[in-house]
């Protein structure tokens, strides 16, 4: 057996023991969640005992069926509560850890020698510092390995943790041990013949060459008068892996491409880390696009490296925003993770972050992913959808893709193959779109076989733009053909950041959660707020059974591309208070 062979093995033997050891002990908190490594990362070995690692304990919060029950109301456009939104300290007093959790927890840490670990305004989060000896001491079964894909490190753990029993009601779970780094969603997509045959063909000032700010401008019917103005109103987009913005290409995107219109180009605020490497595509696309669509909103990055080996960066992103007393309105992130290699603690209780979010007035918008319906392989051979994580959360909006029916033309749109949708395996379908869904269901003239899919999750997208052959400046080079879920994200987000800032010069709450007002609004009856796209059907698993196809576009709310795109002037009157 060759060395690589029988480390291999070694290690495999290794962890099934741990794991059955692990079983046995305390309570394990985790113990459902995903412990394949994912694809691209390359086991190196065990950690030092001495190096360090950030673990992040989530506390049990008090009052989330309350805090669910608020959401509704301050998002509900029919409320009397509607847009009146808590501060950071009054949420703090409605979902903060009791004090036999805080003296539990506290106890249990210094009894192993853990002190100084960072809280936040919320209390509900814990940031802890210490050696990989005294990590795998606290958390028995544990056994933190070092990972790499390409450039990129992670420390994590392929074994089960658990922790005393006493703790079972104190918390939720531990970051930190199980969570790989999720991949980048964007794609670039170079021209074949046929694609520049037809760019030299289709030269006239009709046509386009790539989608860019113009074009977004012409199709979602916005003016060079349909800018930002407020100046209370803010718009964010989050970056993770060591993805990177340039302030250089910013300012070229600009020159290039966004002349018709005011706009700013420079990002007012970075919080976190903004390194000097290469600039990420995926940065560039987000900054670039969420501040040409939104133009001459304040804009702020939340950069989260993630180059801390132990670090989650998408948990530090959410703890940073319940840290802050003042925060954008809206959030643009194009980031996800399979729901199914997730544990349901861990899916939960970021679910409640959400929730944590839009009351207090925040849109939180997630790409829907570029996967179609997804596919995997379950007990039997047979197969099934693959729904994204955070893009089932039923309290985000979640965005789809759509590409123009004639590519080098703005005309009406069709779905993008790629966008992501479907329905969750874990959380129940919420009320605000139960109608919507169950017309869909009743009325599609073919859906795939119900094996596939939970039919009463909570179905995504909510709505959608275009996503498909982008221009972006990123290291100072133009680039075209970027596509994913990742452009049509900050593209919505920026869309929603104006409607808030006419809100705001009125004298009216920002929007917040999106999705009760917008499901509200398109089943009052026909509606030209957002466009509705009928033709397309998404990709799924290549079986007899579906044959690569998932579910398909239709009247009305589809899973999809959602009740469609923006027509903002209409939109904008629709959504703003009588």
């Amino acid at each position: 057996m060759e060395a690589t062979a029988r480390g291999r093995f070694l290690l495999a033997f290794s962890v099934s023991l741990v794991a059955w050891w692990c079983q046995a002990q305390g309570w394990a908190p985790e113990e459902d969640h995903s412990l394949q490594i994912p694809k691209g990362w390359s086991h190196v070995g065990r950690v030092a005992p001495s190096d360090e690692l950030v673990l992040i304990f989530a506390l049990r919060q008090q009052n989330v069926e309350q805090l669910a029950k608020l959401v509704g109301r301050v998002s509900d456009l029919d409320s009397p509560q509607y847009g009146k939104y808590l501060s950071l300290e009054e949420l703090r007093m409605l979902v903060q850890p009791s004090r036999l959790t805080l003296s539990t927890v506290h106890k249990w840490l210094v009894a192993y020698g853990i002190k100084g670990c960072k809280t936040i305004s919320t209390m509900d989060f814990l940031e802890c510092v210490m050696p990989a000896c005294m990590a795998e001491r606290l958390l028995p079964g544990a056994q933190f390995h070092r990972y790499v894909s390409g450039q990129r490190s992670a420390v994590r753990s392929p074994v089960p943790y658990s922790l005393p029993e006493e703790l079972a009601e104190h918390i939720d779970f531990v970051g930190g041990l199980h969570r790989f780094p999720a991949q980048s969603m964007v794609v670039n997509t170079p021209l074949g013949k046929q694609d520049m045959a037809a760019r030299h063909q289709h030269g006239r000032a009709a046509f386009h060459l790539g989608v860019t700010p113009s074009v977004i401008r012409q199709r979602y019917n916005l003016t060079e008068r349909d800018v930002g103005a407020s100046p209370n109103n803010s718009q964010a987009c989050a970056q993770f892996l060591e993805q990177y913005f340039h302030p250089a290409d910013l300012a070229e995107f600009m020159q290039l491409f966004a002349r018709s219109f005011g706009h700013r180009s420079q990002v007012d605020q970075v919080v976190g880390h903004q390194g000097s490497g290469k600039a990420g595509l995926e940065a560039s696309l987000d900054v670039e696009y969420i501040m040409s669509s939104g133009a001459n909103i304040s804009t702020w990055v939340f950069s989260n490296a993630g180059r801390h080996e132990s670090q989650e960066p998408f948990l530090a992103w959410l703890l940073l925003l319940s840290n802050m007393s003042s925060v954008p309105w809206v959030h643009s992130v194009s980031y996800g993770d399979y729901e199914d290699s997730l544990s349901r603690a861990y899916l939960e209780r970021v679910n409640v972050e959400f929730m944590k979010a839009a009351v207090r007035g925040l849109t939180v918008l997630f790409a829907s992913g570029d996967e179609g319906a997804g596919c995997r392989k379950v007990a039997g051979g047979s197969h099934t959808f693959r729904p994204s994580f955070p893009a089932s959360s039923p309290y985000v909006t979640t965005v789809g893709g759509t590409a123009f029916k004639n590519p080098f033309r703005v005309t009406w749109e069709v779905t993008d193959y790629i966008s992501g949708g479907g329905f969750s395996s874990v959380f129940p379908m919420p009320d605000y779109q139960a109608a919507a869904v169950r017309n869909f269901l009743r009325s599609a003239p073919r859906l795939p076989p119900r094996s596939y899919y939970n039919s009463s999750g909570r179905a995504y997208p909510d709505l959608s733009a275009l996503s498909d052959n982008y221009w972006v400046v990123t290291n100072r080079i133009p680039l075209p053909w970027v596509s994913g879920t990742s452009a049509s994200t900050p593209v919505v987000g920026g869309i929603v950041a104006l409607i808030n800032d006419r809100r705001l010069q009125q004298g009216q709450p920002p929007l917040g959660f999106l999705n009760p007002a917008l499901y509200k609004l398109q089943e009052k009856g026909p509606s030209d707020a957002l466009y509705d796209v009928t033709q397309g059907c998404h990709l799924a698993c290549l079986d007899a059974a579906v044959e690569g196809q998932g579910f398909c576009a239709g009247p009305s709310w589809d899973p999809v591309t959602g009740w469609g795109t923006p027509n903002f002037p209409q939109l904008l009157r629709a959504l703003l208070s009588p």
